[in-house]
């Protein structure tokens, strides 16, 4: 998946010049970018042309309505911590008490936030592959797809991916401390890591049947 991925991502931009300058025009635009990862999640090979910028901001911003409705449990779970804290801490009372609120708070955070990673990372190709919005939130189809990939396998999958992503950033970081040119050469990277992922992600998807 790895090299099928960065050959996909590679065949998007390497040599074609103008359309990865759009990308990087896109990756500031960002619903742009996001709508053509919708493309790519919906199963296109090749890499599909930039074109049809209305079609993709829309789908850009559609996904960006799924994400934010899947990050709604996270941001209750930090009101339903983070409000008691500040009481503690405005009505003078125990600083520790607010800080162990705070702490158990982050931790159930980041435990709902994994979760609803592993299930929105499907949910959205479901919705790029069905062209459904709804179908982001199929979660027993969701599920079911997940068991036929494997928990196990998919969940392993994503370390590796999270991995390779620590390694770029890391790289980013190291040309971006570069004079001058720098940071040219850092953000021309993102839209092909972009591509790397949502190919990389559809690959996960697509190695199990996709319930109906």
């Amino acid at each position: 998946m790895l090299s099928d991925s960065f050959g996909y991502a590679k065949d998007a931009v390497w040599g074609k010049w103008v359309q990865w300058i759009l990308l990087v025009i896109s990756t500031i635009i960002f619903p742009l970018i996001m709508g053509y990862a919708v493309r790519i999640y919906s199963g296109a090979k090749p890499a599909p042309e930039l074109e049809g910028w209305l079609g993709l901001f829309i789908d850009g911003l559609k996904l960006l309505v799924i994400g934010f409705i899947y990050a709604i449990p996270v941001f209750i779970v930090m009101a339903i911590f983070s409000v008691p804290a500040i009481a503690i801490t405005g009505s003078n009372g125990d600083s520790m008490l607010a800080l162990g609120s705070m702490g158990i708070g982050l931790l159930v955070m980041i435990i709902v936030a994994i979760i609803i990673s592993l299930v929105s990372a499907i949910g959205v190709i479901r919705f790029a592959q069905t062209g459904s919005m709804g179908q982001a939130f199929a979660f027993g189809a969701i599920l079911e797809h997940i068991g036929k990939i494997g928990w196990g396998s998919y969940i392993i999958a994503l370390i590796v991916l999270w991995i390779v992503g620590v390694v770029f950033s890391i790289i980013v970081s190291a040309l971006g401390a570069i004079p001058i040119v720098g940071w040219l050469i850092a953000i021309f990277l993102y839209p092909a890591w972009t591509i790397f992922t949502a190919r990389y992600m559809t690959l996960i998807y697509e190695s199990a049947p996709a319930p109906a």
